[in-house]
């Protein structure tokens, strides 16, 4: 599996590529850096490089990626858990559709909920100096004459799925990267970008906020929410001792769909998230009730990213709620 991470290894061989990248688990302090991997099998990673991982996308014999950004409290071996599930899911309804591709920012290992959310958001923010700086050599990547000849472009499909708190490490780096590279706005890049239980406030996607850039850099921005999920209604309590009262995206949806840009849905999975991940009904995008089965939601993410459209039946619609077959 492939995988780009703004976690510190525990031996940096810069510039040399490390050929035994090991995580540094006690370390949860953003690199300035990137490194590019490949995990071979469990416990051995090895760092590649940027070239070489571009070189493998557009080589993979696949139509579309998807970009898989993590939540809060998520060490390396979690991440690839849930990677591996997605992209098993992937390939059990069209083979040779999706690669999926994920960014492994450092969540805290210390005991202690609260004082982990405060040093993952902390995390999740400088980490977007670092993916903001994966973004701009993407694109210098894909410009390139020598790398993309106008008769061999990469055609490549990018998609990203954003989870709980890694929905902070995307906007927080589509704003860097707008700030420091591109000011005269950004390139629309993603086809479909999937906001699940997003841990940010719930008028990030209005116009003149800070989300909003994450429906200019997209075709289409699809929110998964849910009232009843436990660990966003921790993440509420938490955020209130910094003086942060708004109610989270992915508690309730956008808190004024007239006030976000057009390209942006509302979905509601009141009905099966704490079905799917008993109890807290956080993590319920990838499997239904029966492990390796494909559950609604998963399901809806999927025939969009096939599509490329939320509600092919009905382009004026916004909203939906999804509901157990």
């Amino acid at each position: 599996m492939l995988f780009i991470t703004s976690r510190m290894p525990t031996v940096n061989t810069e510039p040399a590529l490390n050929a035994d990248f090991v995580f540094d688990l006690t370390n949860n302090s953003s690199s300035r850096s990137f490194f590019c991997c490949r995990r071979e099998r469990k416990g051995k990673c090895v760092e590649i490089g940027s070239l070489a991982l571009l070189q493998a996308l557009k080589a993979a014999k696949v139509r579309q990626v998807l970009v898989y950004i993590h939540g809060f409290a998520n060490l390396p071996d979690d991440v690839f858990a849930a990677a591996g599930e997605l992209q098993k899911l992937c390939d059990r309804k069209k083979t040779g559709e999706i690669l999926v591709l994920p960014l492994i920012w450092p969540c805290d290992a210390d005991l202690g909920v609260v004082k982990d959310y405060w040093d993952d958001q902390k995390a999740a923010d400088q980490s977007a100096f670092t993916f903001a700086r994966v973004m701009q050599k993407f694109m210098a990547w894909r410009n390139s004459e020598s790398h993309n000849p106008e008769d061999d472009p990469c055609l490549k499909r990018i998609n990203v799925l954003a989870h709980s708190m890694g929905n902070r490490v995307l906007r927080q780096t589509l704003e860097n990267w707008r700030r420091y590279d591109q000011p005269q706005g950004l390139p629309l890049l993603f086809r479909n970008t999937f906001m699940v239980a997003a841990d940010i406030v719930n008028e990030s996607l209005h116009k003149g906020e800070p989300g909003e850039l994450i429906s200019h850099a997209s075709r289409n921005v699809v929110v998964y929410y849910a009232s009843d999920d436990l660990a966003l209604r921790a993440s509420k309590v938490s955020n209130l001792k910094n003086a942060e009262a708004s109610r989270r995206l992915g508690h309730s949806g956008p808190e004024d769909m007239a006030r976000t840009p057009k390209n942006v849905y509302a979905i509601d999975c009141d009905e099966v998230n704490t079905r799917y991940d008993p109890p807290r009904g956080h993590s319920y995008f990838r499997c239904g009730t029966r492990k390796g089965e494909p559950g609604v939601v998963f399901e809806h993410i999927f025939a969009t990213l096939l599509s490329g459209r939320v509600f092919p039946g009905d382009e004026q619609r916004k909203s939906s709620i999804l509901e157990l077959g």
